[in-house]
């Protein structure tokens, strides 16, 4: 999903990013994305939480104050990772690499290739 946010924000296509991007530029994508999140999903809950306080102050005392997610028709939020995910997950996702395997064959260096 994330090559598809970055592709969004970048204007190139998941095809482009894929074949210029390092998995090491991609590894820090996810880090910066796991500490702050970007998207249509993040710009609906600001928007949200502006509404919440511009209608919060106007409600009788006694009345339940919304929250910045009461204004959307998605009932539940993206799930956003708490962490970024681990290394065995981002190889088998993005290269398709299993590393447990990959260890255990005692090879030290991988090149992976694009198939034309």
């Amino acid at each position: 999903m994330l090559w598809f946010r970055l592709a969004l924000k970048m204007g190139r296509t998941v095809d482009e990013l894929q074949r210029s991007m390092t998995s090491a530029e991609f590894g820090e994508w996810i880090a910066f994305y796991s500490i702050e999140p970007f998207g249509d999903h993040i710009a609906d809950i600001r928007a949200g939480t502006i509404a919440a306080s511009v209608i919060n102050p106007q409600l009788k005392k006694d009345s339940t104050p919304y929250k910045p997610l009461d204004f959307f028709q998605w009932a539940d939020p993206p799930e956003q990772p708490s962490v970024a995910p681990p290394p065995e997950a981002v190889a088998a996702g993005v290269f398709g690499v299993n590393l447990a395997e990959l260890k255990a064959s005692g090879k030290k260096k991988l090149i992976l290739r694009r198939k034309p």
